[in-house]
Order: C-alpha cells, then sequence, then structure tokens
C-alpha cells in the first residue's frame, strides 16, 4: 500500500500586539486607505521585544500538537522554515525541539522565504514517504517586523510576525486522488531575480542583519503568473481541474495578488482562503497560519481537497495538493 503523508493537526500563533493601519500613518507618509487600496491590509501582528521566532514556533507546534492529539514522544523530526531566525546557528528548529521537551529524532531550519513552509512541507513528505520518519511537525514562523526598514513605507506596511504549524503523519492509501494526505508537491526557483526582493545584509556579505528591499510591482507580475503556472501544475499532473478544488489557501502577501492568481486559476473568492487583511504578509508562516485558521473555523473540512502556494525571494515558488 502506498504510503501517504496526512495532516493530522494544525496551530497557529500570533503575537498580542497588533499595529492598525492609522498607527502606522501617525509614523510615516502613508494612510489607512492607501494601504488597503494596494494590499487589502487593515493590520498586522507584531512580536513582542522579548519574542523570538522560535517563541513564535513554539506555540504554532504545541497548537498543532493538541489539536492532532500526538504526544511529544511520537514525533520524529521538527522542521521551521523561516528567514528570520533567532541566531545565524544553531537552527532555530533546535530550539522549538528543546522547547517541546523532545530529545530523540531531528531538528533543522528550512530558508526559502515565503515559500519556506511549502518546501518544508516537501521534505518532511520524502521523509515519510521513503520510510526514515513516521511523524513531523512543520512549521512556518517569522518575526519580519525585526528586519523592516520602518521608514520605508512601500515595505513596512505590508509584513507582520507569527507561526503557523502542521502534524504530519504517516498513513497508508490506495494510491489515488481519493487518498487522504499530501497528494503531490511542486517546487521551483529561479535566482536571476534576487534583487527584486532580498535583505541587504547577511554574515558573508555585510556586518549587520540588513533590511526587506522589494521592487514592488515586478514582485506583483511575477507572483500572479508564477502562482497561477504552479498551481495549475499540481491540477494537470492528476488529471484535475479548478473545478475539483474545495479551497485554495494562498500565501497572503497581498489581497490583489490574490484575486488575481484565483482569476488566473478559474477559482471564485468564496474558494479562496484569505487572511491577509488581518495578518499582513507573514512570509513562510503565512499558508500555514491561514491553513490553520480555516480548520479551526469550519470552513475545511476533512476529506475536502485544497492547493497550498506560495512564492517568495529568489524567487521561490511552489504547491501543494492536499486531500485534508
Amino acid at each position: 500500500m502506498p504510503r501517504r503523508s496526512l495532516i493530522l493537526g494544525c496551530g497557529g500563533y500570533l503575537p498580542a500586539r497588533i499595529v492598525t493601519n492609522a498607527e502606522l500613518a501617525s509614523r510615516v507618509d502613508t494612510s489607512d486607505e492607501w494601504i488597503v487600496e494596494r494590499s487589502g491590509i487593515h493590520q498586522r501582528h507584531i512580536a513582542a521585544d522579548h519574542e523570538k521566532t522560535s517563541d513564535l514556533a513554539l506555540a504554532a507546534a504545541q497548537a498543532a500538537l493538541a489539536h492532532a492529539g500526538i504526544e511529544v514522544s511520537a514525533v520524529d523530526a521538527v522542521l521551521v522554515a523561516t528567514a528570520t531566525p533567532d541566531h545565524t546557528f544553531p537552527a532555530t528548529a533546535a530550539r522549538v525541539q528543546a522547547g517541546l521537551g523532545m530529545t530523540r529524532g531531528f531538528a533543522f531550519d528550512l530558508q526559502a522565504v515565503c515559500s519556506g513552509f511549502l518546501y518544508a512541507l516537501t521534505m518532511a513528505d520524502s521523509l515519510i514517504r521513503s520510510g526514515q520518519i513516521r511523524t513531523a511537525v512543520v512549521i512556518g514562523a517569522e518575526t519580519f517586523s525585526r528586519i523592516l526598514d520602518w521608514s520605508e513605507r512601500s515595505t513596512c506596511v505590508l509584513f507582520g510576525d507569527g507561526a503557523g504549524a502542521v502534524v504530519l503523519g504517516a498513513t497508508e492509501g490506495e494510491g489515488t486522488i481519493a487518498d487522504r494526505g499530501i497528494l503531490s508537491t511542486h517546487l521551483h526557483s529561479d535566482g536571476r531575480y534576487h534583487d527584486l526582493l532580498y535583505v541587504d545584509g547577511g554574515p558573508s556579505s555585510a556586518p549587520t542583519v540588513g533590511h526587506l528591499r522589494m521592487e514592488g510591482r515586478e514582485v506583483f507580475r511575477h507572483a500572479v503568473v508564477n502562482l497561477a503556472q504552479v498551481g495549475h501544475e499540481a491540477l494537470t499532473t492528476h488529471g484535475l481541474s479548478a473545478a475539483d478544488l474545495d479551497w485554495i489557501v494562498p500565501h497572503q502577501a497581498n489581497r490583489r495578488i490574490i484575486e488575481g492568481t484565483a482569476r488566473k486559476l478559474g477559482v471564485s473568492l468564496d474558494r479562496v482562503v484569505i487572511t491577509v487583511g488581518e495578518h499582513a504578509n507573514t512570509s513562510a508562516a503565512s499558508v500555514p497560519l491561514a491553513l490553520s485558521q480555516a480548520v479551526h473555523d469550519g470552513r475545511i473540512q476533512p476529506g475536502q481537497l485544497v492547493l497550498l502556494e506560495a512564492m517568495g525571494g529568489g524567487f521561490t515558488w511552489g504547491s501543494a495538493l492536499v486531500r485534508i
């Protein structure tokens, strides 16, 4: 019987502090109307001074494990997708592993910016399919507020902090699209576009962490094309069409990108999970946060077919077709 990775539970964590558009407008030359018109964002959550990425990731992991009803002793691996780690090393995932009280298995970080969760989901799925592990916690966690230039209105209004997690477990299936679990994943990157979305710092290039820099119009154009393409790729791999989907859970970067992608895929917005208005762009955390919210509020039900997709700096992009 073919082995599949089943999503056993979802969890999320958002810092308590909420920063509204009105508050940002008191600091930089912007307005609520300007931000909402261009992005659909009304507010974002910002980590407290004492909160690190590992703290957010740990809270999301604990929530996902509780939802799954899985004990930490059963977990074989912890994967954390993040572009804002606690330290250059060791891995933030190792901090999460310790925080969970997990003394077996292994933990590591993965960096693909906003696509990071899908990359990590793919790695965990491969490990489960190969038989190397049976259970994994896959987390997307970011404190993007630490790498923003808060005087640059075109970027600082778009991002927020948060973490989302899923627990993956091995299950046996018939090898058909009717099976629950991850049906397939599809990853891409193109390093020629590095300078359109990057951070101008890092250990080998500068003595500082740096700030996020973005060519917004170019990123927008590539995002709609790439997200629609990788969504079609996932569907055609299985001989499916957009009509077969119950839900799309896209990267929550910008409402206009989400709407443009949905139009290209031929999916109505009432089948798209949208949280960008309340969370802003939480990078690697955005897909698992949105998935967790839609599972917990009852929109996404067991047995439904869900398309996850994201694009980030690099450029990186990817999708996963999952029967929940």
